[in-house]
């Protein structure tokens, strides 16, 4: 029974792209124990891969080097004597642990000054490989072997009585369609529909009979408050009131999610509810919210995607001529009638 440690990634998207990998390697080890190594921030999201048998968090802040501390986490996880390490992230400093750990097989993509390091390095091939989804799941395969195709699209579960007792916590009784506005993303206010625009989707919803709850982190609190102020209270603010996994319950109570390109976009997906996905500085062509039930809407600009952290034009037409109506009518193509 062999016992193999993921190394996870530090963006919350990317670990649920990971979850299609964990299937394959059940697949192929039926009794194998999978254990994921991860920040307490992404940990939510592992939690409810089916394949994991448990999370074991990093202490370390992101970024964070700390030789000594990695050489200490390293020696701790040799009691648990795994047999493979697979490394998601690139980074060097992601491939000292399990070294450190002395795990004897130890995969992952060529990263930097990683040879030693990972001792069964694969070459990554971007043109054969363009998702991220399709990268980590080739990592499930033996070196050479052909990717196997389609790559499913990644899964997460929901456990209704946790659902409950978040929406009992919040004071939440649905008794409409519930629409989830994500309005956040981490990378940059150029991957953010515009407040405004928000604000007027949900009063459009509300007046079609919706219920509209805002998610995001603390950092997206002041925004959710303009938003929910700016719909005259169409909207309810939940920003910066839920952990990430009672925002995992919301998102599993909703009937439909709007989301900006961002963590909560491919939990959304990934939990398969209908999503509008609203693309304008960045692009769906590596890290597509993967579900049948997901609609990308996008105004192509020619300046777009420019990949920037804010618009280096100035006008950020990509998101502001994207309009509340264009975003609505998505939304009423995809409820059920």
């Amino acid at each position: 029974m062999p016992k193999i440690l993921i190394i996870a990634p530090s963006w919350v998207g990317d670990a649920v792209m990971a979850q299609p990998l964990l299937r394959r390697l059940r697949e192929r080890y039926p009794k194998a124990v999978i254990d994921a190594f991860a920040p307490a921030w992404v940990a939510p999201v592992l939690e409810r891969m089916p394949e994991i048998r448990r999370v074991i968090i990093n202490p370390l802040a992101h970024g964070e080097f700390s030789l000594k501390l990695r050489w200490k986490l390293g020696r701790a996880l040799r009691l648990d004597h795994y047999d493979h390490a697979i490394i998601l992230p690139n980074s060097l400093k992601s491939a000292l642990i399990p070294f450190f750990a002395g795990i004897p097989l130890r995969t992952g993509f060529k990263g930097e000054m990683r040879f030693g390091l990972v001792n069964d390095m694969r070459r990554l091939d971007k043109q054969a490989l363009p998702l991220m989804v399709e990268r980590f799941a080739a990592l499930a395969e033996h070196p050479k072997t052909p990717l196997r195709r389609p790559v499913e699209n990644p899964r997460l579960t929901a456990d209704k009585d946790r659902v409950q007792t978040t929406l009992a916590k919040l004071g939440l009784s649905p008794k409409k369609t519930v629409v989830a506005f994500c309005v956040g993303a981490e990378y940059g206010p150029a991957k953010r529909w515009p407040a405004p625009h928000f604000a007027e989707l949900a009063r459009m919803l509300a007046d079609a009979g919706h219920e509209i709850w805002l998610l995001g982190s603390h950092k997206d609190a002041e925004i959710g408050a303009e938003i929910e102020r700016s719909s005259n209270g169409a909207a309810r603010n939940l920003c910066g009131q839920t952990d990430l996994a009672q925002a995992i319950d919301l998102l599993a109570a909703a009937n439909l999610a709007v989301v900006n390109d961002s963590g909560l976009m491919h939990i959304a997906a990934a939990l398969d509810k209908p999503v509008i996905a609203l693309f304008g500085s960045s692009s769906p062509g590596f890290t597509p919210p993967l579900s049948d039930q997901a609609r990308i809407v996008s105004l192509n600009l020619p300046c777009s995607p420019c990949f920037k952290r804010v618009c280096p034009l100035g006008h950020f037409d990509c998101m502001m001529k994207l309009t509340p109506q264009r975003v609505f009518e998505e939304v009423a193509a995809a409820l059920p009638a």
